[in-house]
């Protein structure tokens, strides 16, 4: 069974649809996160011979090296780290100015 539950996620403000792209885009960014992460470490141990790969892995975000971006994905969208915005809603941006998007 899936935690948490649709509906819940969607708050009945937003279709499957809607929470599909948003899950996905949210799994993107994380997975580009990751991938980030794990260059750095990459380079860091090669570029140090006494670095164990085990301890650039430490590097890593284990919460992201351990569990599928979908999940995290969802996780985020629950906990309310990422937020679904409607094209046609005023959001609030990161800086706490209102923007709304007519278009």
């Amino acid at each position: 069974m899936l935690y948490p539950t649709i509906n819940k996620l969607t708050k009945g403000k937003y279709n499957r649809y809607q929470l599909a792209i948003a899950t996905s885009k949210c799994a993107r960014i994380i997975t580009d996160e990751y991938t980030a992460q794990r260059k750095q470490a990459e380079k860091n141990a090669t570029g140090n011979k006494d670095v164990d790969r085990s301890q650039a892995e430490q590097i890593v975000n284990p919460i992201y090296r351990d569990r599928k971006a979908v999940k995290i994905a969802i996780d985020k969208l629950d906990d309310g780290e990422y937020v679904i915005i409607d094209k046609n809603e005023e959001a609030i941006t990161t800086d706490g100015t209102v923007s709304a998007d007519k278009n």
